[in-house]
């Protein structure tokens, strides 16, 4: 099992938020290039790894506040995130199988992945 620490995502890349588009892109694109620096951050490359099937990924969630989130929002708010994994490992982001948690708040919060064989 591998894990990995990204940051809170940012509010433009919830779906409830009602943010201009340009710079929703930005954000989204911003997250994809900080979830890739982070994998490969960790010495992992693109063809590092044989992965012949399915991926399980569990992503925690430790939000920064008690205020209660949606699971679907959740998942919608980090696929930037989602993306930035897949670039980096170099795999279609369709193999993983995802399923979610959630930790005790933090603050700031915080998104961790557990990647593994599925």
């Amino acid at each position: 099992m591998i894990t990995f620490e990204f940051p809170w995502p940012p509010r433009s890349l919830s779906p409830n938020a009602r943010a201009h588009w340009s710079r929703k892109a930005k954000d989204a694109k911003h997250a994809r290039q900080v979830a890739a620096w982070i994998v490969r951050g960790a010495g992992i490359r693109p063809g590092d790894f044989d992965i012949p099937g399915k991926l399980k990924v569990t992503w925690i969630f430790q939000e920064p506040d008690k205020r209660r989130r949606d699971d679907d929002n959740l998942i919608s708010s980090v696929k930037a995130f989602r993306d930035g994994v897949a670039d980096a490992l170099g795999i279609d982001d369709a193999r993983f199988e995802t399923t979610i948690r959630r930790g005790p708040p933090v603050k700031g919060g915080l998104v961790r992945i557990e990647l593994s064989a599925a």
